[in-house]
């Protein structure tokens, strides 16, 4: 888990299109929403991610955008948050909110998929994941992403457009040793590099542990993130 940023989450906001282009549904992303599920609520499908575009109002507002069709409303279930594995949680302790946006990318190259290890500083060291990271305050995240791309592996990419929008909910514990009530936004984005070079962490120090080139049989044999293995999964499948 991320620490808190000193800067407030950027506003994420879900829209919904018809084929037509013209917007049927928005909303802004409530803390511990997911797009799709938040779409349904109001009476609509999410088919294709169209686009993750930002404005400044003044801060970074960031519009994610699908194709939309109308079905019947699905009234918010009911469910807890989950706990991370092993929490211990004191008798007078309550979890502060905070919600992440961060930005990442599935790169490829003539050498593979650029995967990022987590480092010790995480809840989740050892395993590969994305690169990329959390904007920075008024940093849109298509310019984050190239950012985090190049401190966590040395790479300039370029991006080819928006692949997928995942959300994880859960109370666990910051670095810091901070309880929190966490909500993770993470913009996922295909991208590109024409000139793929021995990877190289720049963020010593960071959550990023190494990097790496990996073809399919070696990110089959790996111990990859859990929200990261589905995306990876259908690059090299």
């Amino acid at each position: 888990m991320a620490t808190q940023g000193a800067h407030a989450a950027p506003q994420v906001l879900v829209r919904g299109i018809d084929r037509g282009g013209s917007v049927c549904v928005e909303r802004p992303l409530r803390h511990g929403d997911d797009p799709q599920t938040a779409l349904r609520e109001q009476g609509w499908e999410a088919g294709q991610l169209v686009s993750i575009a930002s404005a400044r109002t003044p801060q970074v507002q960031i519009v994610v955008t699908y194709r939309v069709t109308r079905v019947p409303a699905r009234p918010r279930a009911a469910r807890s948050v989950p706990h991370a594995p092993g929490l211990v949680v004191g008798d007078n302790e309550l979890p502060v909110r905070y919600q992440r946006v961060a930005a990442y990318a599935v790169v490829t190259s003539s050498r593979g998929i650029l995967v990022s290890q987590a480092s010790r500083r995480t809840g989740v060291a050892g395993q590969w994941g994305l690169p990329g990271g959390g904007l920075d305050d008024h940093e849109e995240p298509d310019d984050a992403v190239l950012r985090e791309v190049w401190e966590e592996t040395g790479q300039h990419v370029q991006l080819t457009g928006p692949l997928d929008v995942v959300t994880q909910h859960w109370v666990g514990r910051a670095p810091s040793g901070r309880l929190e009530d966490f909500h993770a936004i993470r913009l996922v984005y295909g991208a590109e590099c024409r000139t793929p070079t021995d990877p190289v962490v720049h963020d010593v120090g960071g959550t990023t542990a190494a990097s790496a080139w990996m073809d399919g049989v070696q990110l089959s044999r790996a111990r990859l993130s859990r929200w990261a293995q589905p995306l990876l999964s259908r690059t090299y499948a």
